[in-house]
Formats: structure tokens, C-alpha cells, sequence
């Protein structure tokens, strides 16, 4: 199946042979990427580097690329939700899977070290505002991976989910790449995440349309599988990892915890934390 030629339809590449959406080449692209949600946040990842070489914007995706510690590296924003990540994902295993010129896939196939550097609230009252946490392990709350091959691991927090909210679906659920998250000091904090598909009702947020489900934090932030419980939720980190799991990448969620809903606290300091774990990151990844 994987030696045929994919159709131009099925793969899309511009005039000068970029893939579609994010419209790279492989040589623009590092085997180390940091990605981020908000395109105004690249440059800032960015600057850290030693050099950039690289620069280009398509829609919400930018690409930085340049060097950091003798590493190649890319800085690449994706906007929000899981949908903008399967569409990241596919196309930057196309740049180094497949031979864009022949449209055949690689024999020997590269895997990419995908880091997210992002935002998120925490679902449990004892984790606050300006933590960095690292992700473990998802649960995706919407239903991209309905249309993809199953996954490996256990769904024990997917099927709790289902039955506590009575949901039509199982949420997926998928783990962090051992090997990243084997590179972070211990002294940061692992958690599980849930993805949301939405900011407002799916992360039980009230402004005038009342969400379906009533006290929804308290009741996920209750749940538990084997003494563990949900830590924090924000809109990617499921569709990374389920992806990663499938097509073979290295991947790793960081969340700057940016509110606590519990205590209905915000963190004043943002930016802050968040420059605390793009230093992490480049520290941690690019030594």
C-alpha cells in the first residue's frame, strides 16, 4: 500500500512544489520543530535562535527556520484546534515520508521531533497559574481519530469520559512520546490533558449560550482511572499525539498554565510563563 503513487489530489502541492497549506519544501524544515498556536508567538520563539535563515507565512501557519546549538530548527505556528493539527501533521511527515517528486513514500522513513510549546487552564484547584506542565498522556474530546486506524494503548480515560457525560462518542486517548518526555527534568510536572474542541462550552465557559452539560470542570476534575485524574485541558495536544502514534514522530505537549477554573484565577504574569517554557523547551531540546 505504501509503495503506490499518491494522487495530486490526495496530496496537494503548489507550483513550486511546496506542500499545500504550509508550503514548505524539505529543505526549509528542521528535524527538531517547535510549533505554537498563535502566530504572533513564533518570532518570539524565534529569537532565541543563533540564526534563522528561513522565513515564510501561508495563512495561519508561519515557519521560522535556522539553527540553535548546531541543531536545524523550525518554529512553525498552527492555529487552533485538531483540525489545524492533522493538516500540520500530515504535511510535515509528506516533506520528509514522501518524494514529493515521484509521490512515492520514502522506504526508510524519518521521524520528526514535534514539540509544543502552548497555553492551558488547570482542571484541578492544587495545580496554579504560572505552572509548566508536561503532558503524559491526551484525551481528545472531539472526533478526528473516528476517521483513523485505531490506536494501540489503553481508553480507560476516553470510556470514563463517555459515560460521565453520556456522550455519543469515546474521546481517544494517546501518550506523549517516552523519549521527549524522558529528556525533561523531573522536576516538572507530568499531568493528563484533555483536548477540547472548542473554547467556550466544550471548556464549560458560560457567556450568554449555556453549555449542554452542567458543572462540567467539576465533574471531569472529579473523575479518576487508577488514583490518577485530569489535570488541564486546552484545544491540541490529543491530535498531536494521536497522529505522532500513527505516523511515527516524536512528540511532546508543554502547557503554560495561563488560569486556574477551579479558583477562577487568571495569570497575570502570561507572558511571562509562557517565555519560562519556550526557555524550557530550547534549553531542554536544543542543548
Amino acid at each position: 500500500m505504501e509503495s503506490r503513487q499518491i494522487p495530486e489530489t490526495e496530496l496537494i502541492l503548489n507550483p513550486d512544489g511546496s506542500v499545500y497549506h504550509l508550503r514548505l519544501r524539505p529543505e526549509h524544515l528542521g528535524t527538531t520543530i517547535f510549533t505554537v498556536g498563535d502566530p504572533d508567538r513564533v518570532a518570539t520563539v524565534s529569537q532565541h535562535l543563533d540564526q534563522v535563515d528561513f522565513q515564510l507565512q501561508n495563512r495561519e501557519f508561519i515557519t521560522h527556520t535556522g539553527w540553535k546549538n548546531g541543531q536545524r530548527v523550525s518554529v512553525i505556528s498552527t492555529g487552533m484546534g485538531t483540525d489545524n493539527i492533522e493538516i500540520l501533521m500530515t504535511e510535515l511527515d509528506a516533506l520528509v515520508n514522501v518524494d514529493l517528486q515521484t509521490r512515492q513514500v520514502n522506504s526508510q522513513k524519518t521521524s520528526l521531533h514535534i514539540i509544543r510549546i502552548g497555553t492551558s487552564g488547570s482542571l484541578q484547584a492544587d495545580i496554579p497559574t504560572g505552572t509548566l506542565l508536561a503532558s503524559e498522556l491526551a484525551i481528545g474530546m472531539d472526533t478526528l481519530m473516528a476517521y483513523y486506524p485505531e490506536l494501540r494503548g489503553p481508553q480507560d480515560f476516553g470510556q470514563a469520559i463517555q459515560t460521565e457525560l453520556g456522550l455519543s462518542f469515546r474521546p481517544y486517548q494517546a501518550t506523549a512520546s517516552s523519549k521527549l518526555l524522558g529528556m525533561l527534568d523531573a522536576s516538572i510536572p507530568r499531568g493528563i490533558t484533555l483536548t477540547c474542541p472548542g473554547f467556550y462550552a466544550p471548556q464549560g465557559r458560560e457567556v450568554r449560550l449555556k453549555p449542554r452539560f452542567d458543572q462540567l470542570i467539576e465533574r471531569l476534575a472529579a473523575l479518576q482511572i487508577k488514583g490518577r485524574s485530569l489535570t488541564n485541558f486546552e484545544m491540541e495536544t490529543a491530535g498531536y499525539y494521536a497522529l505522532g502514534e500513527l505516523l511515527g514522530h516524536e512528540v511532546l505537549s508543554l502547557n503554560a498554565i495561563l488560569a486556574n477554573r477551579p479558583l477562577k484565577k487568571f495569570d497575570s504574569a502570561g507572558e511571562v510563563t509562557v517565555a519560562k517554557a519556550i526557555q524550557l523547551a530550547l534549553a531542554t531540546f536544543c542543548p
